[in-house]
């Protein structure tokens, strides 16, 4: 419990995020308790209480979206048949290099059969959609599922941006026509601006990736990316058009309205929580630690009682009635009763990122009063207890809009037009996006694509669409008259 006497504020974290941004997140993960990387495997990373708590705060936000939008949950085995992951050539080819295999039993006895930890799970959902649609009257099918996925990734692992387990919710649907589909892309796309923009206030650019990008198997992919404090971006939501190709790979087939058996159409949508909640405290945090967002944050509101020892009863009691005033006003809230100078406590709780701290003294006691305290901007404000829950409410709404129109201050000015290998790298070295003509996303453009990756270190993420963009002059590597606009950025 706190002594009034405050004393000296020791610095629990303090480093640059924009000059050091690799120590900065990996330092944050440690100190606030997000994961711990000791656990011996590589790429797969124990999430403690803080992480979990904000991630499944995450996934609340997610499901109750995708529920509204006549999504219904369901939950398949962690566990895919080898001839079930085989059965689509392309698929097989982009997922089968980074599966894990199952195939011992106990003491060396072999299985009939390997078996995959899931890296995604078409190939085990569709073989059961296959027997589950039977007619037009059981489409449009819309599932999804909460759970883990794994992927043996070569590159280097870092706590929730890329390990080798990570959590998400894969959305995989079932339709008659192909414009059905390419409706269901559209919605998946709203889905991740009202939820990853609006909620988490993550500001995301979204790209038609390239035909080499895309998902394999699949038609077409949309992905929405963010840039990170280094300047590079990250893939957070995607949405898949699979056409017919999986239906006819998993014999997904229904009896139309003409009595005709015919092949349906699918989509599949993957947001991936984790590695969301890493681009979360990446782009809010600041040098002092952590900025969660109100509506994520595990505790909303912390209360710190300050306190002399012949005043320690009643300021404790006066904290209390806050915390159930709060909680029975649907906030989740704590009172830190821990031993500690309120000072070390402002300190810890600014870095795990409590959005609205409540400081609560004897004179606070006297006058019916509470100081609040706001962790985005670092203010105070005096207010009378009897309009707590309406400040609270007020403040939790304006922080998450702070912080949102932050991240997204540092979209303005991103987007740099480029037409050379010089001005490419150039403006991917100062942190930003190229947009540069190129002679195609299709298949024969993905030499042009691995030379300028080869040259800059930028990768092609993909065409827009949300604009209507028309080329002019030529690909920067072949020569080519260019078809396209494509936006250049190094990423993860």
């Amino acid at each position: 419990m706190s002594s009034e006497k405050k004393g000296p504020r020791s610095t629990i974290f303090d480093i640059d995020k924009e000059k050091n941004f690799p120590d900065w997140y990996g330092e944050i993960c440690k100190v606030a308790e997000l994961a711990d990387i000791r656990y011996g495997v590589k790429g797969f990373t124990p999430f403690p209480p803080w992480s979990l708590m904000s991630m499944n705060n995450m996934f609340n936000i997610l499901e109750e979206v995708l529920q509204r939008k006549d999504h219904l949950p369901m939950l398949f085995p962690t566990v895919i048949p080898e001839s079930n992951l085989t059965k689509e050539a392309k698929h097989v080819e982009g997922f089968v290099p980074q599966v894990f295999w199952i195939q011992d039993i106990g003491d060396g006895e072999k299985l009939e059969e390997r078996l995959a930890l899931r890296p995604t799970s078409e190939t085990a959902i569709y073989p059961m959609y296959s027997l589950w649609i039977r007619s037009w009257r059981d489409l449009p099918l819309k599932r999804y599922q909460r759970c883990s996925v794994f992927r043996s990734e070569v590159k280097s692992t870092r706590p929730f941006l890329r390990g080798r387990e990570f959590l998400w919710i894969e959305s995989h649907n079932v339709y008659a026509t192909h414009d059905e589909v390419k409706a269901q892309v559209m919605e998946d796309l709203e889905t991740t601006k009202e939820v990853i923009t609006e909620d988490f206030g993550i500001p995301v650019m979204v790209f038609r990736r390239t035909q080499w990008d895309k998902f394999p198997g699949g038609l077409n992919t949309y992905a929405a990316d963010t840039l990170m404090p280094d300047g590079k971006v990250i893939q957070l939501p995607s949405t898949h058009d699979l056409g017919d190709n999986f239906a006819r790979a998993f014999d997904v087939k229904y009896l139309n309205e003409n009595n005709e058996t015919v092949y349906a159409w699918q989509t599949c949508y993957g947001p991936a929580v984790s590695r969301i909640f890493g681009a979360m405290i990446a782009v809010h945090g600041d040098n002092k630690g952590l900025r969660l967002p109100f509506k994520i944050a595990p505790y909303q509101i912390v209360v710190i009682p300050i306190f002399r020892g012949d005043t320690a009863d009643a300021v404790l009691e006066y904290c209390e009635n806050i915390q159930k005033t709060l909680r029975k006003a649907g906030f989740r809230v704590h009172i830190d009763m821990r031993d500690g100078t309120p000072g070390w406590k402002y300190n810890y709780w600014e870095m795990k990122g409590v959005p609205v701290r409540v400081e609560v003294g004897p004179r606070d006691l006297k006058g019916n009063k509470a100081v609040l305290f706001r962790r985005d901007t670092m203010e105070r404000e005096t207010i009378d207890i009897k309009d707590l829950k309406k400040e609270v409410s007020a403040l939790g709404k304006d922080i998450d809009k702070n912080l949102r129109a932050a991240a997204e201050a540092r979209f303005e000015g991103l987007i740099v037009d480029a037409d050379s290998y010089g001005t490419i790298e150039d403006t991917l070295d100062k942190g930003k996006i190229a947009r540069t003509p190129f002679c195609t996303t299709e298949m024969e453009g993905l030499s042009c694509a691995d030379e300028i990756k080869d040259r800059t270190g930028g990768e092609v993420r993909g065409t827009r669409i949300d604009v209507e963009e028309k080329p002019d002059g030529v690909c920067v590597s072949c020569g080519k008259v260019a078809t396209e606009i494509v936006y250049i950025a190094r990423s993860y």
